[in-house]
């Protein structure tokens, strides 16, 4: 084969040991040796960094310092914000890669457009302090696409085949596997499930809001508090309903602007250095880690594991943990013994229960646990009682974290409106009917699980407890189109990491309507072949 060129990209000081041990790993996955290596490229800025140097000297290969401007030029496959503020250029590794190639190991560069272009044999891999990549020459027609996952299967111990977005070094997890790199890829971590239904007149399967709410009786209690729009907004009682609920003290409760508002604080108000989401879950906690400037790390559940969490699967480093209880998309309900397991002196640990009341007896809800330290638990009021439009939800924490996370917020952030909807909530009666309404999701789930189970070409993810099951069918991307000519919008699944264009997320509802979307799954099935 041509010969393979070196893209690194280090931190000021990172240890040449480190860089070493990358650049090993990342020679073994592509199955080379040091001599199959003609040239090592970096930012100029770093080339004589001593991990460049070392690496360079065992490989006796020359080191190709590139000035930013030039690799900023350089489009690469998997862009990151923090190299890219830092350095000018959104990928030392890969854009040095390619360029190390273009120039090629005698210092001439290819003819553009020639019969021979650069292209990246391995993809951006990471370490703490350390990124490398691998490009070489291929032979390129006018008429040819490639692409890392073309030249390179993704088949080292992690997720294979995730789109777009390439993973770290291979972990020992057996049941997870850890992506460390930030993530600008093929996965749109802003569409939400609205975006499915907006505009069109299609029955909602898409998005997990309850049907027939609110209630009468709190849309009753929610007009009658116009009346008091000209005071401003005082959320003292609400707080008081819900700390009362959870039996907690009131500085351990903070109102939000539903469950998302609460992500947006998380990420811009603590210190945290090494967060980590648990995926697949909701995309809104790491888009909001990114849009804050964190560098986010990905554990991905497999499929074949059920979506189950190993809490050995976490990297002990990571300082801020997100995971979903029951998680959305997979309705995967974790045990509350595996996910304290997660909790360290120093870390975060965030736990998403925008559905656990959805859950008959809310059984592994950590809300009103005061033992775990570090825990956080999101909580969101939109889902049950249909108050998406209204955005009202609420964090349970440490006195200390709810200190820090109330400073970021903005004055009056919670509307009386959504106020007084939050403290109604909080009652017993409002309780025993979100209970009752659990049991009969429970009942209607069944029924779903057990009309989608009649289809070969259906597999439901095992052991459902949410208000929605996730489902996988080759080409799934196709029948969701074709269920939208029918009638019936589904959640694409290819949005959420560690999932593809063959999964879908089927909200539950009631029986006629269930019956009604298996009969047009059965036609778009037939129709798609």
């Amino acid at each position: 084969m041509p010969g393979a060129h070196l893209g690194v990209g280090v931190r000021p000081g990172t240890a040449a040991d480190e860089v070493l041990a990358l650049v090993g790993a990342v020679l073994r996955e592509a199955g080379l040796t040091g001599a199959d290596v003609r040239s090592l490229g970096t930012l100029d800025a770093r080339a004589t960094e001593p991990g460049i140097v070392a690496v360079a000297a065992a490989l006796g290969v020359p080191v190709r310092g590139f000035p930013a401007g030039e690799l900023a030029a350089v489009p690469v496959p998997h862009p990151s914000a923090l190299p890219l503020a830092a350095t000018g250029t959104a990928s030392v590794a890969e854009a040095a890669a390619l360029l190390a190639a273009t120039v090629g190991g005698d210092g001439r560069a290819a003819p553009p457009g020639g019969p021979e272009c650069a292209v990246l044999l391995v993809p951006k891999r990471t370490s703490r302090r350390a990124t490398c990549a691998i490009a070489t020459f291929t032979p390129f027609r006018s008429n040819q696409v490639t692409s890392v996952a073309r030249l390179l299967p993704l088949t080292h111990g992690y997720i294979a085949g995730e789109p777009g977005s390439p993973p770290t070094i291979p972990t020992p997890h057996t049941t997870a596997a850890m992506d460390t790199h930030t993530h600008t890829d093929a996965h749109d971590l802003r569409h939400h499930g609205d975006a499915e239904v907006r505009d069109e007149k299609l029955i909602d399967l898409a998005v997990n809001v309850r049907t027939n709410t609110p209630p009468d009786w709190l849309r009753e209690r929610i007009a009658d508090s116009l009346t008091g729009l000209a005071a401003y907004p005082d959320g003292r009682a609400a707080r008081a309903a819900v700390a009362e609920r959870h039996d907690l003290t009131s500085n351990r409760v903070l109102l939000t602007a539903g469950a998302a508002e609460a992500f947006v604080l998380l990420a811009r108000a603590l210190p945290v250095r090494r967060p980590v989401v648990v995926h697949p879950q909701f995309t809104e906690p790491e888009a909001a880690l990114r849009d804050a400037g964190h560098e986010v790390g990905r554990v991905l559940l497999r499929e074949e594991d059920g979506f189950r969490l190993d809490p050995a699967a976490v990297p002990e480093d990571a300082d801020l943990v997100v995971i979903g209880n029951p998680t959305n998309p997979t309705s995967v309900l974790h045990p509350a013994a595996s996910i304290t397991a997660l909790a360290r002196p120093g870390r975060i640990l965030v736990v998403d229960e925008a559905f656990m009341d959805a859950v008959p007896g809310e059984r592994e809800s950590l809300a009103g646990r005061t033992d775990v330290p570090g825990l956080v638990v999101l909580r969101s009021l939109t889902k049950t009682w249909g108050l998406a439009g209204l955005r009202i939800g609420y964090a349970l924490a440490e006195p200390e974290t709810i200190a820090a996370l109330e400073r970021t917020q903005p004055l009056w952030p919670v509307s009386t409106p959504a106020l007084v909807a939050a403290e109604a909530c909080m009652s017993r009666a409002a309780l025993a009917e979100a209970e009752h309404a659990a049991h009969r999701i429970g009942v209607e789930r069944a029924h779903l699980l057990a009309g989608l189970a009649e289809f070969d070409e259906v597999r439901t993810v095992a052991g459902a407890e949410g208000p929605f099951v996730l489902l996988r069918i080759d080409g799934a991307d196709v029948v969701r189109e074709r269920l939208r000519s029918l009638g019936f919008a589904a959640r694409r699944g290819d949005t959420f990491p560690g999932l593809d264009r063959n999964w879908l997320r089927i909200a539950v509802r009631d029986r006629a309507t269930t019956n009604r979307f298996l009969q047009a799954l059965d036609q778009a099935l037939l129709i798609c072949g």
